[in-house]
This record gives C-alpha cells, structure tokens and sequence, in this order.
C-alpha cells in the first residue's frame, strides 16, 4: 500500500507543478523537495540497489549543473530547473535523453501555440481570468513546466522506479 502512495507521488507532484506554472508563471519550491524527499525513500522501497540509485542520482546532478548554466544564461527560469532536475532523479539516466528530447518538443510546441494565441488574440481583447491574461500578454514567457511535467508523464511508466514500485 505505502508502495502505491509512492508510484502515485509523482504523477501528482508533476501534474501539481504544470498546473501551477501555467496559473502563476512559477513553480513552488516545496514541489521540487517534495520530489526528493520521496525518491529517497522510493528508492528502498522499489527495491533498487545502490547502482540503480547512483544512476538516479546522476541524472538529477547532470540536469541540475547543465540547467544551473542555461538558467545563468537567462535562458530558463530557476523553478524550471529545479523541476527538471527533481523529475530527473525519478527518471534515470536510462532515460534522460528520452526524456530531455520530449521536454525539447513539448516546449517548443507549447511556444509555438502561445505565439500564435498571442497573435490571434491581442492583449486585452479578450475578457478572461488574470492567469489567462498573464499568458496572453507578449512580455510573459511560456509556462515551460507544463512541457516538463508532460514529459515526465509520458515516460514515468517506463522508469526502474515506477516498475520496482508498481510491481
């Protein structure tokens, strides 16, 4: 039963993030320690021996440097990276380009509808609630935490945690 909580965890923290991200523009830092909190404890309860946590644990380091960088260019926001590198520790390295690459396509998609929804509908002419109003405006970035929870939901099945955990 504990187990199930844990498989569940994930799906619910990143779905929570995505959601947040595309409402307020920001990602709550509690989401991103929630996340590593609970590998830590995923990881004996799946079963998974110290390579298969090393592994993890890699993913999530390499993300986290590698996006540290991006974000010091200004090129991504700081609760994006803290996501990303969260979601990497539940993902594997196993699994990290997949997952990188889907992340790459469901953002660039998710901009390409926010710039044709921003050029179809011009700001303020179209009565909504403020977060809707937020993402129309031009000076908004994109909610990149929904491309990154997507990606991590597509691919969370085929994880060594979510199989040590689910079966």
């Amino acid at each position: 039963m504990f187990d199930y909580s844990l498989l569940l965890l994930f799906p619910a923290a990143m779905a929570f993030a995505g959601a947040m991200d595309m409402l307020t523009m920001t990602i709550p830092n509690r989401v991103s320690l929630l996340l590593l909190g609970a590998f830590l404890v995923a990881v004996p309860a799946a079963g998974l021996g110290l390579d298969a946590f090393l592994n993890h644990l890699g993913a999530g380091l390499l993300v986290f440097v590698v996006g540290f960088a991006i974000f010091a260019a200004g090129w991504i926001g700081g609760g994006d990276v803290k996501l990303l590198a969260a979601s990497a520790l539940w993902i594997g390295l196993d699994n990290l380009f997949p997952y990188l690459f889907l992340v790459t396509i469901l953002g660039g998609q998710l901009a390409l509808i926010f710039l044709v929804l921003r050029g179809y509908f011009p700001e303020g002419s179209v009565r909504a609630p403020v977060w809707l109003l937020r993402l129309q405006a031009k000076e908004t970035g994109v909610p990149y935490g929904l491309a990154i929870a997507g990606a991590a939901l597509w691919l969370y099945p085929s994880t060594m945690l979510f199989k040590g955990l689910a079966f």
